[in-house]
């Protein structure tokens, strides 16, 4: 009787070694299906994440690639007037036509970020107290660069800093020690508060999930872009663009 008892609790344990070996790549932090699952394997709480309270939405076929939201976003951030250290950027492809030639890359504050998910220290994080931004704690971040590489878009969202060696990201101006303004969801946002061609803007409604959902029509098809023949789909913030 014994000896049953003892293989089968030997059966147990290998049992667990096997799914143990077969998953352990996968962490501490799981995102199933849309639920963050905390602890290791056999978690003992599952909740679902909840969505940020603002999204910045942009039009390229408004941005005249000025730059001026880039360096906004430094001065506002990091009182300094440096590309590298924006949490919006622009890339330009000189081969491209109109409006496929210019590309504004911000964060998309995901329902389900995956940069959120595979940050081991908990730098990167869902901020309560500023509407629920997913945002980086500078003071946690170990420079591992995990958000940079989850991050499922081209450019990463999460930006890495060169200077202070350290991930950030966009946080909608929650934290702007260099601008007297309040931001955050139910604040302003530097880059649009200086975007001359109005081609940002913010909304609480969470945007479509798709690699256009967030480049929208704000209002392209008033002249000049409707004369030369881009006169869009709708007009309205909801309408997802190109």
């Amino acid at each position: 009787m014994a000896d049953n008892d003892k293989k089968d609790v030997e059966a147990k344990n290998m049992d667990r070694r096997q799914f143990i070996t077969g998953v352990g790549g996968m962490g501490a932090g799981l995102v199933l299906g849309g639920f963050l699952v905390k602890g290791f394997l056999f978690p003992d709480e599952v909740f679902a994440i909840p969505a940020s309270e603002g999204y910045l939405l942009v039009d390229t076929k408004k941005c005249a690639a000025c730059t001026s939201c880039m360096l906004a976003c430094s001065l506002a951030h990091h009182g300094q007037s440096n590309y590298s250290l924006s949490r919006i950027q622009i890339t330009q492809d000189s081969f491209a036509a109109f409006p496929n030639d210019v590309q504004l890359s911000q964060c998309r504050q995901c329902p389900y970020p995956s940069c959120v998910d595979a940050c081991p220290t908990g730098a990167n994080h869902v901020d309560a107290e500023n509407g629920n931004v997913r945002t980086i704690d500078e003071s946690k971040c170990i420079g591992c660069e995990r958000c940079v590489n989850a991050c499922p878009f081209t450019p990463s969202r999460a930006v890495w800093n060169p200077d202070d060696k350290h991930a950030q990201k966009c946080d909608l101006c929650a934290e702007t020690p260099h601008w007297d303004e309040q931001g955050g969801p139910g604040g302003k946002q530097a880059c649009i508060e200086v975007c001359p061609m109005k081609a940002i803007a913010f909304t609480k409604d969470i945007p479509v999930q798709s690699t256009t959902g967030y480049d929208v029509d704000l209002g392209s098809t008033s002249k000049p872009w409707a004369a030369i023949g881009f006169t869009g789909e709708g007009t309205g913030l909801g309408a997802a663009g190109h």
